[in-house]
């Protein structure tokens, strides 16, 4: 029986964003700007793969969304915190996010940082809550060092400096590698990561889950790069052809077209190999792979 993942996506999804309105303080509640600016980028939509994937590590080792869903949240809470800064002015200066204005065009400079900060905060708050419904609450502490590293300077923000620092520049495959695998792959392995830890997860299991984190992170990634060069405003949700006027570094531009998909497909195949060991719980994840590598979004 082919996997349903249409459906596996739009449940995991209402579930998500069902926990985020109960976790995100609400519009009125003092002080009142940030959290309209908070709420504005995160229930934005989006396709929600971040929390899913902790999902879908928690089932592949038998565990369940509801053992996991204030980690999924808060996973969407980074992700969101990290394109509301991604946007500023300082930065990428986009004009648009998930089909809408960006946090900065509708609430300033200001505001948007620091709604940005309070999602960040937030998000391990959430994840300290986490240890009220897992047997080991221990397994909490290993969750939170995880998400620090992947997403600090040892990962999603070390990856954003050196983007910043090779717009323009010559830089070689190693420096590519190393941007893609820090800034965004980073925290797609930590994700898949968290949901298996606080499921339980065997040193077996983790070792498999991680490895297909890599190869999905890196996948996802490139199949970005891509989209910003044959996408559209309509499909992405975002100004395409951003990475070309800032002249970034990216596997289009390094590599080719042609090549960048090969080796996505490469990464994709060793992802859902990696996971072969899982049997079919790990189909999910699997599906996952597939739906980063087709999307047009």
């Amino acid at each position: 029986m082919t996997f349903d993942l249409p459906a596996y996506l739009a449940e995991r999804k209402r579930l998500v964003d069902e926990a985020l309105d109960r976790a995100l303080p609400a519009e009125n509640v003092p002080p009142p700007t940030v959290h309209r600016a908070m709420r504005y980028s995160v229930m934005a939509g989006g396709k929600r793969l971040r929390p899913i994937l902790v999902i879908a590590g928690a089932e592949a080792v038998g565990a369940t969304a509801d053992v996991v869903m204030p980690t999924a949240c808060a996973l969407e809470m980074i992700h969101t915190y990290s394109l509301v800064h991604d946007d500023l002015p300082a930065m990428d200066d986009d004009d648009y996010r998930r089909g809408r204005l960006t946090n900065h065009k509708v609430f300033g400079d200001a505001i948007a940082i620091l709604a940005g900060d309070a999602l960040l905060t937030l998000a391990f708050r959430a994840i300290a809550d986490n240890g009220a419904l897992v047997r080991d609450p221990a397994v909490v502490c290993r969750v939170v060092a995880d998400l620090a590293d992947a997403a600090g300077t040892l990962g999603m923000v070390g990856g954003q400096v050196v983007d910043i620092e090779s717009e323009g520049c010559e830089v070689g495959a190693d420096t590519l590698d190393y941007i893609h695998t820090h800034k965004t792959a980073a925290l797609i392995r930590a994700s898949l990561r968290a949901g298996a830890m606080l499921g339980g997860a065997s040193a077996s299991q983790l070792a498999a889950v991680t490895t297909a984190g890599d190869c999905l992170g890196l996948a996802f990634q490139i199949v970005d790069d891509i989209l910003d060069v044959e996408g559209n405003l309509a499909e992405l949700g975002k100004t395409a052809g951003s990475d070309e006027r800032k002249k970034k570094v990216t596997y289009p531009a390094f590599h080719g077209i042609e090549a960048s998909r090969r080796r996505a497909r490469e990464l994709v195949d060793q992802a859902r190999a990696a996971l072969d060991p899982l049997g079919s719980p790990a189909d999910p994840i699997k599906a996952l792979c597939r739906f980063v590598l087709e999307r047009r979004s």
